[in-house]
């Protein structure tokens, strides 16, 4: 029997990717096969008000739903001042050693789940207390935050002689990604780029890594057909909805669909562009003041609200600058969307040409774009289209069935875990 422990953590990628991560992953490791613990690293046990409200120090709560066992350690009340944080970290990690200690009795097949690209010293010091095995899944890439799908200049700030305040930044952050790769025993990609990144750029051995892509666990929808969902969001009948869902960050190209969408306004004025999610608002509404009118900005949306909107939606966009896997488009490939997507590392695979258009991007020496004529035309091609845009929205839907469906993920992380022990 193996006893996987899965680390999970309090952050801001709760909220989106991995926050989706853990929670397929729980839901596909449900079954007696295995002892699954999920580790709630720095949070508290939302089931718990108290805890909630006052966040014991060095609280450990133990939970059990469906098979699968939840112990939280959380933070401590009041952090240390006299010490910095990576410190405080140190201090941190070492007391969830110290607790795993008390907590784990079975050390039989032992493994170890990292999620995070900021656990070296936690590496250690589990491989200095447990007989165990260590992987980790790479959901991101810190330096693709900076400078997205910029591979060359990843490569110039590695060989720079006389590197600038950021670019040191920036190698500091490679060589501790790659130290923390070196280390554990076995690395999960999401893409096939991702593993062939790791292979070529940090030196990683492919023998170490596996390419698992995501999965994601089929939404019903309320049985409310597309033009009751469009009443109850007074959608006019007769607008065409091009949706865009994730953070307002610069990473997901927002700019230069709002730079798009005015040029599809001047050829197809009864359209309106629909952004869901959270992020700095104020550059974006300064940018769109001209054509205020003919966008939406929802703000975050839980998710029965907002595949509600894929429900309504003629497209769905996707311009990311920098995408590792991208569970908007598996999610809207679910719900028969046609898409529009950059051609772009992870996002590149997910969406092929039966279920997508593509943009191209564009690297420069210091920046990655993506041409707003181009998305335009994208765009208009698929209002102009109906036909061909809904068997590319059908096609998607078959895409996700085959290939990112919570059946795939489950049998394929299933496997893979048993595959460490053969």
């Amino acid at each position: 029997m193996i006893n996987l422990y899965i680390f999970d953590k309090y952050c801001r990628a709760k909220s989106y990717g991995l926050g989706t991560y853990i929670k397929e992953l729980t839901t596909a490791l449900k079954g007696k096969d295995m002892n699954v613990c999920i580790i709630h690293l720095q949070s508290y046990n939302e089931n718990n008000e108290k805890e909630k409200q006052i966040h014991l120090n060095k609280k450990k709560d133990v939970t059990d739903s469906d098979d699968i066992r939840h112990l939280y350690i959380s933070i401590p009340v009041t952090p240390d001042r006299s010490i910095d944080n990576h410190e405080q970290d140190e201090l941190y990690y070492s007391e969830v050693v110290s607790q795993l200690k008390l907590y784990i009795n079975n050390h039989e097949r032992l493994i170890f789940h990292l999620n995070l690209l900021d656990y070296q010293n936690f590496v250690n010091q589990l491989r200095n207390t447990f007989d165990c095995l260590i992987v980790s899944t790479i959901h991101s890439i810190n330096w693709g935050f900076f400078f997205f799908d910029n591979l060359p200049r990843l490569r110039q700030i590695i060989n720079e002689t006389d590197p600038d305040q950021f670019e040191e930044r920036m190698r500091k952050s490679f060589e501790e990604e790659k130290s923390l790769f070196m280390s554990v025993d076995h690395i999960i990609c999401i893409s096939n780029y991702m593993h062939e990144l790791l292979c070529r750029e940090y030196g990683v051995d492919s023998q170490k890594t596996s390419f698992i892509p995501n999965g994601l666990s089929e939404i019903r929808t309320s049985s409310a057909d597309k033009q009751q969902f469009r009443e109850k969001w007074k959608v006019n009948y007769n607008e065409k909805i091009i949706f865009f869902a994730g953070r307002m960050d610069p990473i997901k190209g927002l700019n230069f669909l709002i730079k798009a969408f005015r040029m599809v306004l001047s050829t197809f004025p009864q359209c309106r562009l629909v952004i869901a999610g959270e992020g700095d608002f104020s550059s974006f509404t300064k940018q769109s003041q001209d054509i205020c009118t003919r966008i939406t900005f929802t703000g975050f949306l839980d998710k029965e609200l907002l595949y509600e909107w894929y429900k309504i939606a003629d497209i769905g966009v996707i311009p990311s600058l920098f995408e590792p896997f991208g569970y908007v488009a598996a999610e809207m490939m679910m719900q028969e969307l046609p898409l529009i997507v950059t051609a772009t590392s992870g996002l590149n695979e997910v969406i092929d040409e039966s279920c997508g258009l593509k943009v191209p991007i564009i690297v420069n020496a210091k920046n990655v774009e993506i041409s707003p004529e181009l998305l335009a035309e994208k765009i208009l091609y698929l209002l102009q289209h109906p036909v061909e845009a809904k068997q590319l929205g059908k096609n998607g839907r078959k895409r996700y069935l085959n290939e990112y469906s919570s059946e795939v993920f489950s049998r394929n992380m299933r496997q893979f875990y048993k595959s460490l022990y053969s």
